[in-house]
């Protein structure tokens, strides 16, 4: 099997996005507003989740790639480039070093209850 990476994606995310909205179904959702983007996203995620909590293995591969796809295609919509997620990716491995070893002091905004690779309360509503 040929390797597939999320440039690649990237790249097929950005070219079909071009298409009209009646030729292409990502075209369709980023014409269809970051709202609507954002809401598949969230769809995609809980049908992930519900997947993973049923053990099934099969259909959480599947929902697996649809939930990287309508990722992509929400940073597209957002204009946010993937290289700016790695970026900050790379700060926070750099920054926690291993992944296991609890960081030596957290910031204002994180708790105890927060994972440790998010560095803060960042998905909590302000």
């Amino acid at each position: 099997m040929t390797a597939f990476s999320l440039s690649d994606l990237e790249a097929i995310v950005a070219k079909r996005a071009k298409a009209t909205p009646d030729q292409s179904w990502t075209a369709k959702l980023v014409a269809g507003g970051q709202n609507k983007a954002a809401k598949k996203l969230g769809e995609e995620a809980i049908e992930a989740v519900m997947a993973a909590v049923q053990n099934d293995r099969e259909n959480l591969v599947y929902e697996s790639a649809d939930l990287l796809y309508h990722l992509v295609a929400l940073w597209h919509r957002a204009e946010i480039d993937p290289g700016s997620v790695w970026a900050e990716m790379r700060r926070r491995a750099d920054e926690l070093g291993i992944a296991e070893k609890p960081p030596k002091s957290r910031d204002r905004n994180s708790s105890p209850s927060t994972p440790e690779w998010t560095g803060g309360n960042h998905d909590q509503a302000k």
